[in-house]
């Protein structure tokens, strides 16, 4: 891709159209009207969540807050220590049990998040795990656990993910994990299956297992260890266990091509195989450079670690090393418990923080604001990734999610970094300009050809591939979603660009396309509807669209027609895989900062719901300043992997509550007030 010319962007605030709101009767009917909140309460409580998370701040400039997801991944730490032959020591090792027995439901299983019902594959690791940390297996949880996952047809019923873990152990035979032959490394470009093809995540994850899958090591357990007892018929007479199905074309192909490889395997030529290998052992040993581990996940760095030890490396190899480090840098001890974090999101938490507390009143040249300025700008990402195979010429400039994942920044930090920064005011100096133009540069370049934005790469959309049986999971790529794209939308429009710059008018009308019949947009990366929604009409408000447009007032209608009882919004994690439930849930503090965000954009800000919302963010605020929360918000994987961000009932709230005074102050957020004085001349990326 190549830079076609330079333009200045000429700012001017842009005008929102003003509009009359309207009146609701859905849940205006039932619920009683509320006088807007004392201005001395509203006060208070920004003082105090103000107060709370500036002190959370670490002296570098950044914030982190703990990153929970469910009972899988301490399960799979579990797994690995034991795997490589390495004892947890006894503290930890209890820690690490109370933690998983505490998450156990009342019938048994383990669930995939607060407030959800068991899931086979979670059940079966914590299980697993609990025998490895030394539980009795006839312990009454144990045994209730036991009942309940026989219940749901045993352990030959779990994903593919855990069929890989259980083979591992010996639980269950190779062979009835998909095919993952290690030659996939050789494919080309244009075959039908490429690494390229599928998302960061995947290939993160997929490469290390390639060297395992043609390894196909066991670690042998001690008598007792294994969980043949959660079996419904012996697991050595289990043979394929992706079945033909009368109606999916697609999905039956690719279990044919499972078939077909397994069959013909054996007689893959010795030379061939260990060229692949070799490439795949090249390409984990690169992306382990770094100290963040590859990928900066845990489920891609368990791999790479169980890969280099198969392969031979000594513990005190420095890739290997720092792989484990890495690891070990995901233990979070609270209290009696301890977990493993899937990964640690410091430059997300950080820019979150930074814009809320801007949003609430934190003077930009403060101390605080000035540290968080300078932490970002040393997070910024000048070598190219994965993500360059798509666009060579595409200069660098994005941010990851991590402290250190230099190959795979993302669409979704980035735009959200730079919108902090440009209301931090940190376009001061030339030399930071120069490293916003940057970003914003790759923002643009990063485009897909639909108008949208994925999170990490381009037009990874090759949808065939969740049919193959390695994708049970159906998370295998990386599409353009109306949150991230939202989050681009947001950032150009706060630069100055309006609905006739090309990429905003090719992701308005991805927008438009992607709206749900009820008025909805789907969240890829939040829980879920509320989310989208949320992210899309902050970006249409900032982008001037008229907020009085049908489309826009069936999103706002939706918005209020879903708002609880109690003042709040909520939405389970359940709406993923039911749409029924869209926006349905009990209330939580960060979703209900993400509604009042979404109706105040869309000029909402004297409406009944909003004075409601706000009554019950103040009424809920603990006596510390922040919100008490533990259901799950964010989504790793729609229906299969959620996750719980600490850190979201506490800035989020905070950044509604500040929007809400100011605008009903009449006065302007702090992002449209820096929009008129931001100078930036950007490089455009040529059409095409």
């Amino acid at each position: 891709m190549s830079f076609s010319s330079e333009i200045s962007v000429q700012l001017g605030l842009h005008q929102t159209p003003e509009t009359s709101p309207q009146k609701r009767t859905f849940r205006d009917s039932h619920l009683p009207e509320e006088p807007a909140p004392p201005g001395n309460r509203l006060e208070e409580s920004l003082s105090r969540a103000a107060g709370r998370l500036q002190a959370l701040q670490r002296p570098q400039g950044y914030w982190v807050f703990d990153l929970e997801a469910d009972a899988t991944i301490p399960s799979e730490y579990i797994f690995l220590q034991r795997f490589r032959n390495k004892p947890i020591a006894p503290g930890l090792k209890k820690r690490l049990a109370t933690y998983l027995c505490r998450r156990q439901l009342p019938d048994g299983g383990w669930p995939l998040y607060d407030g959800g019902s068991a899931d086979i594959s979670a059940s079966v690791k914590a299980y697993f795990a609990l025998k490895l940390a030394g539980e009795s297996p006839s312990a009454p949880h144990m045994a209730m656990a036991r009942g309940k996952i026989l219940s749901l047809g045993g352990a030959a019923k779990v994903n593919v993910f855990t069929r890989i873990t259980l083979a591992l152990f010996g639980q269950i035979p190779w062979r009835t994990t998909p095919a993952m032959p290690v030659e996939i490394m050789l494919l080309p470009k244009r075959f039908f299956f490429h690494l390229d093809k599928i998302s960061y995540w995947s290939r993160t994850v997929v490469v290390p297992l390639l060297i395992l899958y043609a390894k196909r090591p066991l670690c042998r357990l001690e008598p007792g260890e294994g969980i043949g007892e959660l079996f419904a018929e012996p697991p050595e007479k289990l043979r394929h266990l992706d079945g033909y199905t009368s109606t999916a074309l697609p999905k039956n192909f690719f279990i044919f091509i499972d078939r077909l490889l397994k069959r013909s395997e054996r007689f893959f030529p010795k030379s061939t195989r260990q060229k692949a290998l070799r490439l795949a052992e090249e390409w984990t040993l690169k992306r382990m450079r770094g100290e963040g581990g590859i990928g900066a996940i845990f489920p891609a760095m368990a791999n790479a670690v169980m890969a280099l030890q198969v392969l031979g490396y000594p513990e005190d190899h420095p890739d290997l090393a720092r792989g484990i480090q890495a690891i070990e840098n995901l233990l979070l001890a609270r209290g009696d418990e301890s977990l493993c974090q899937p990964c640690l999101s410091p430059i997300w938490d950080t820019c979150l923080s930074l814009s809320a507390s801007l949003e609430a009143g934190l003077h930009p040249e403060s101390a605080a604001a000035a540290k968080a300025v300078e932490w970002l700008f040393g997070q910024q990402i000048f070598v190219k990734g994965d993500w360059s195979n798509r666009t060579p010429e595409l200069e660098p400039g994005g941010w990851a999610f991590q402290f250190e994942n230099a190959v795979y920044p993302d669409v979704d930090d980035t735009p959200m970094v730079l919108m902090a920064l440009l209301r931090a005011g940190a376009f001061q100096k030339e030399e930071d300009r120069d490293k916003i133009r940057q970003g914003v540069n790759w923002v643009i370049g990063m485009q897909s050809s639909d108008g949208g934005w994925g999170a990490f790469d381009i037009d990874n959309n090759y949808l065939y591939l969740n049919h193959i049986p390695f994708a049970d999971h159906g998370a295998l790529l990386d599409p353009s979603t109306s949150d991230v794209t939202a989050r681009c939308v947001e950032l150009l429009s706060m630069l100055g660009f309006d609905r006739n710059f090309p990429p905003i008018a090719r992701a308005i009308a991805f927008l438009r396309r992607e709206q749900e019949p009820f008025g909805g947009w789907f969240g890829r990366w939040g829980v879920n509807y509320i989310y989208g929604t949320w992210s899309v009409l902050m970006a249409l408000h900032q982008v001037g669209e008229d907020m009085t447009q049908p489309y826009i007032r069936r999103a706002v209608d939706w918005l209020e027609s879903v708002q609880n009882a109690d003042g709040g919004w909520g939405e389970t994690c359940h709406s993923y895989s039911d749409l029924s439930l869209a926006g349905s849930g009990s209330s939580t503090a960060e979703q209900t900062a993400w509604s009042l965000l979404g109706l105040m954009a869309a000029g909402e800000v004297s409406g009944a719901a909003v004075r409601r919302g706000i009554l019950y963010l103040l009424s809920t605020q603990n006596t510390g300043g922040g919100w008490n929360e533990t259901l799950f918000t964010g989504t790793g994987f729609p229906k299969v992997f959620f996750l719980r961000y600490h850190g979201y009932s506490m800035y989020f709230p905070l950044w509604a509550l500040g929007v809400y005074k100011r605008l009903s102050a009449n006065q302007m957020t702090r992002q449209d007030q820096i929009r008129p004085l931001i100078p930036i001349v950007i490089a455009l990326p040529a059409a095409g």
